[in-house]
């Protein structure tokens, strides 16, 4: 009986799921995404204010208008309006930017050196928008609730393991589904970017340049292997941006 209730209940689950299924814009992926997109926003304009609060936002007039300037010529060709678009520029020696929810990105002063000029930096950005466009936080909590409830459930209940050994197993569940994940949310973010660029008027070719930069960059730090990591080597990114080049350059009109 125990078993039949687990059943039902990742049956209906599943269901769930089905009907939370919706398409990421540009590369067209089926995703799971059990948040509203006004809940999404509300989260991540929460968390753009922590983060940004604490943080040193960089006075640097150059830098700012530079940021600016790119940023305004993406979002412009990001179809989203609606959002509460805002760029910062943070004030720390990485080489980093991140994208939230609700069109919050910042942009640190340490990768600025890496990006070169602002067709480097628009494949940064780009990049970014691409995060948001496709709504990879509310996926990546989707998936952690999916992972973590349901896939306990699938474990507990129908391979009838101790309530101990169940968490343990859930949460390893948990990791083995949400990293492969992460990459692919990675590569796809650089996909749309590239074409978010190219439609700017930006040529998408300077993101291949980019990624060859950061990998030398990074030469030297300590890294896990690929299958260990929610990013994509720098090899892979290169390589996966000369496969989706020819399509990029269909929508590059330099300005």
């Amino acid at each position: 009986m125990l078993k039949l209730r687990h059943v039902l209940l990742v049956a209906l689950g599943l269901s769930a799921i089905l009907v939370a299924c919706e398409s990421v814009p540009i590369t067209g992926r089926s995703q799971l995404n059990l948040l509203s997109e006004s809940d999404e926003v509300t989260m991540g304009v929460q968390a753009y204010k922590e983060v940004t609060g604490k943080a040193k936002v960089s006075g640097d007039p150059v830098a700012n208008a530079q940021v600016q300037r790119v940023a305004q010529r993406i979002v412009a060709v990001a179809e989203k309006p609606n959002l509460p678009w805002e760029v910062k520029v943070i004030d720390e020696n990485q080489a980093n930017a991140f994208a939230l929810p609700g069109g919050k990105i910042a942009v640190y002063t340490g990768i600025l050196p890496i990006t070169k000029d602002d067709a480097g930096l628009a494949a940064v950005v780009g990049h970014e928008v691409g995060h948001v466009l496709a709504r990879h936080s509310a996926e990546r909590v989707s998936q952690q609730m999916v992972a973590q409830g349901l896939g306990g459930a699938l474990i507990s209940g129908v391979l009838g393991t101790d309530a101990q050994t169940s968490q343990q197993v859930a949460g390893l569940f948990a990791q083995g589904l949400l990293l492969p994940w992460g990459r692919k949310q990675e590569s796809e973010a650089d996909h749309i970017g590239l074409i978010l660029m190219a439609k700017a008027g930006y040529d998408p070719r300077a993101a291949r340049d980019l990624w060859v930069r950061m990998g030398a960059a990074s030469k030297g730090s300590s890294r896990p292997p690929e299958f260990l990591s929610t990013h994509p080597s720098e090899e892979t990114r290169v390589r996966q941006i000369e496969e989706w080049l020819p399509e990029a350059l269909k929508y590059y009109k330099p300005r």
